[in-house]
């Protein structure tokens, strides 16, 4: 393997590489389409590849090129983004290594795997970890990354602004990858079980179902535009919403009894110990 800094690599051009995705999922269809409808790349410099190209509506519908397998996409592209399942990623890599010289970069998008071992199976360190989520497609993900021993400067700025089109990016040590990923990816799940909770407590008081839905989405979006905007600790906010008494203190008494503090902390820790299994 090719070490660190040692190997002199060829910069990628900004303004004319060609990026593809190594799986056609709703991963890597979030990031490319959010890509596209943000203006930061056309869909013509945009590749992936899938058995069955015209199955692929959500990145044909707005131009994105699908080819049968994965190698066309490797020899196309100058970035390469591999967004298969953490399980079969390894083989998918040590497939493709022939294909993916020092000059092209390298990107995994899978929980669990850590650089070591994507530079490994790649057979070079030009390497990044990008952990984003599926809101991505509205350019509102909470992505986290982590450079690789070849990684430069140039790459790390170039994917911090591709994933910084999409939403929000934190560099961070890989140490940290876990942890982060439990929240920045999975903690979407864990917000639409939240907020489909919730509606479903509207229907049971007597609401509409689509007039619940909405009022608990734009809930939940204005808390969370609420604690970004205001920086105030959500403990403050929700003591400014809860007065002596009243109705919101009844709610927040029931929501303790049920233990959803507790319960979203164990999702948490459990989603990170899951993270940290698969990648050994």
């Amino acid at each position: 393997m090719a070490g660190g800094g040692e190997v002199e690599v060829k910069p990628i051009d900004k303004e004319a590489f060609n990026l593809g995705f190594i799986g056609a999922g709703n991963l890597a269809a979030s990031v490319a389409i959010g890509l596209v409808n943000q203006g930061i790349l056309p869909p013509s410099r945009i590749f992936t590849a899938h058995r069955n190209p015209e199955s692929r509506l959500d990145f044909t519908s707005v131009g994105i090129q699908v080819y049968q397998n994965n190698h066309q996409v490797a020899e196309e592209c100058d970035v390469i983004i591999f967004s298969v399942k953490p399980q079969i990623l390894k083989e998918v890599i040590l497939d493709l290594r022939p294909l993916l010289s020092q000059n092209k970069l390298l990107v995994s998008l899978a929980v669990g795997h850590k650089l070591k071992a994507l530079q490994e199976w790649a057979g070079h360190c030009r390497f990044v970890r990008v952990i984003p989520s599926t809101a991505s497609v509205i350019g509102e993900a909470a992505t986290v990354m982590h450079l690789g021993e070849a990684a430069t400067v140039n790459d790390s700025e170039l994917i911090a602004d591709l994933f910084g089109a999409v939403g929000k990016v934190w560099k961070m040590d890989e140490k940290l990858s876990d942890a982060a990923a439990a929240i920045g990816g999975a903690g979407t799940a864990f917000a639409y079980v939240a907020i489909e909770a919730m509606a479903d407590g509207g229907v049971a008081a007597g609401l509409p179902r689509k007039i619940s839905l909405s009022l608990a989405s734009q809930a939940f979006y204005g808390a969370a535009a609420m604690v970004m905007k205001t920086g105030k600790h959500p403990g403050q906010l929700k003591d400014q919403v809860a007065s002596p008494g009243g109705t919101t203190i009844a709610g927040i008494h029931e929501l303790e009894k049920g233990a959803f503090r507790a319960s979203m902390m164990n999702a948490v820790v459990a989603t990170t110990k899951r993270s940290h299994e698969m990648g050994q």
